[in-house]
């Protein structure tokens, strides 16, 4: 997020300005009208779509209605896709057209995180999660993320209950991937042991197959992350689990110094362009973060340890990954396959047949590749 982007405005009192917020990165858009209680949805829906902002003066739920409005206009029947190829591709065109148009109803922020609307929720807490502390900068943010922020704050406040950590609770953090699909965990969480002395877990992100590695006996694991939020989420869910004597989060990029008898990443699952800083765990670009590890991995295991390559086999279902392709990188890097343990998919979207991408999700399988240099 850019903190020396601003945004400017004009209405009856003159010229205006406030810093802009946007964790995708975009732009401060360049044309701006004040939009208020009595602005019809079809006339806020047709501005945005022009590319034109409406900086929201007014009733805040009244504001959350017309953002469900526009919503409601944005929604297009997807066309018949020759592929499931195309059909991902026409789906991501499709979110990121409507991010962009329902990311134009904005809404002011005071200094102190105060939003100066009437029937505004009180957002202090969430704000300074995602944001830091105030520094007395009004500015201004979409709804939509506003609301996103909002909902990450409560998830951070509920946590997600994690069965493999005898329902413990994992609190993700704001732009941290949360561990709503647990098959993942449950691979780790079950898969043979080849050491209980130390374990690294690459990209821990919250924190969780660290957390579950200590609760099944490993004595010591170090949990890697470049993340600074994700950093912090791991530190924190580490301590709030009373696994701080065993756990040790860093910062690294890809592997810490030196080598240990077992090795754990899940890299993002999907090869692809990161159009936004919270689609990095889904999305690795040119699979770096997976050809990193295999790569690096024989260098950094001691004699006889394993490496384990958690990975769905999504991408191969949409086209974005060639059947075959991740053997050959792990052979290529001079590793060999232990044993493979295959999951099936329990999130709701694995059984929403009007998902465009049905076919491709009711296929995927979740894969645990153990590995180990030839």
């Amino acid at each position: 997020m850019n903190d020396t982007a601003r945004l400017h405005w004009q209405d009856t009192d003159g010229e205006h300005g406030a810093r802009w917020r946007s964790e995708a990165g975009a732009p401060p858009p360049k044309r701006v009208v004040i939009a208020d209680d009595q602005t019809k949805a079809d006339e806020a829906f047709k501005l945005a779509c022009e590319g034109t902002a409406l900086l929201y003066r007014g009733d805040f739920q009244n504001a959350r209605q017309l953002l469900q409005a526009m919503g409601r206009r944005a929604e297009k029947k997807p066309k018949k896709a020759a592929n499931m190829t195309e059909a991902f591709h026409q789906h991501r065109m499709a979110q990121a057209q409507r991010a962009r148009t329902l990311g134009l109803l904005l809404i002011p922020v005071d200094g102190d995180y105060r939003i100066p609307l009437r029937r505004a929720p009180e957002v202090g807490e969430a704000c300074r999660e995602a944001w830091g502390e105030a520094d007395g900068q009004p500015s201004v943010v979409s709804l939509r993320e506003l609301q996103g922020l909002i909902g990450a704050h409560e998830w951070r406040k509920k946590g997600v209950a994690i069965p493999a950590l005898g329902g413990a609770h994992i609190h993700p953090h704001y732009g941290v991937f949360s561990p709503v699909r647990g098959e993942y965990v449950d691979l780790v969480a079950e898969a043979p042991l080849p050491s209980l002395d130390l374990a690294f877990d690459i990209g821990t992100g919250t924190g969780v197959l660290a957390a579950v590695l200590a609760q099944r006996g490993v004595k010591q694991v170090i949990g890697t992350d470049r993340d600074p939020r994700a950093l912090a989420c791991a530190k924190e869910n580490v301590e709030r689990l009373g696994l701080g004597r065993q756990i040790e989060i860093i910062e690294a990029d890809l592997f810490p110094a030196g080598r240990a008898p077992l090795i754990v990443c899940n890299p993002p699952w999907l090869p692809g362009k990161v159009a936004a800083p919270i689609e990095a765990a889904v999305y690795d670009p040119d699979s770096r973060m997976l050809k990193g590890f295999l790569a690096g991995l024989k260098d950094h295991l001691t004699p006889g340890g394993e490496g384990w390559l958690i990975l769905s086999d999504f991408a191969e279902h949409l086209g974005l990954r060639q059947r075959g392709e991740v053997l050959r990188l792990i052979e290529a890097a001079g590793l060999k396959l232990i044993q493979r343990h295959d999951t099936r998919p329990r999130h709701g979207k694995a059984m929403d047949t009007s998902d465009p991408l049905h076919l491709a999700r009711v296929a995927e399988k979740t894969s645990l590749w153990r590995l180990t240099p030839v």
